[in-house]
């Protein structure tokens, strides 16, 4: 399955050779360099309108809550998410997460006895 991606990065390898930086990487840009955050941006866009789907924020909101409610500590959780400060995650996510764990805890009260 790979093959014919690597005979295409050999070919273009051979073309940049003075310039190519090899990274082990699968899928380089051109040179083998990492790609740039806002070029992995700007291309998902572009992939994400081609094939007609709206923007998802789970990002922003899901895994934050998803990781709390794992039970995952929140300093972790703050440094996952890139929050300088433990209090804006545990302000913004934690009552999304307690609501979620609120919810949980009734629903054996609404099984049949």
């Amino acid at each position: 399955m790979l093959c014919k991606p690597r005979v295409k990065q050999c070919a273009e390898r051979a073309e940049v050779w003075p310039r190519w930086q090899d990274h082990g990487l699968v899928f380089p840009p051109r040179l083998g360099t990492p790609t740039e955050p806002d070029n992995l941006r700007r291309a998902w866009s572009r992939i994400r309108e081609g094939a007609g789907l709206e923007i998802v924020a789970s990002t922003t909101f899901g895994t934050p809550v998803w990781l709390l409610n794992l039970r995952a500590p929140p300093h972790v959780v703050r440094e996952i998410v890139g929050h300088s400060d433990i209090e804006v995650t545990v302000t913004i996510y934690a009552h999304a997460a307690l609501a979620e764990n609120r919810a949980a805890l009734r629903k054996p009260g609404d099984a049949p006895g």
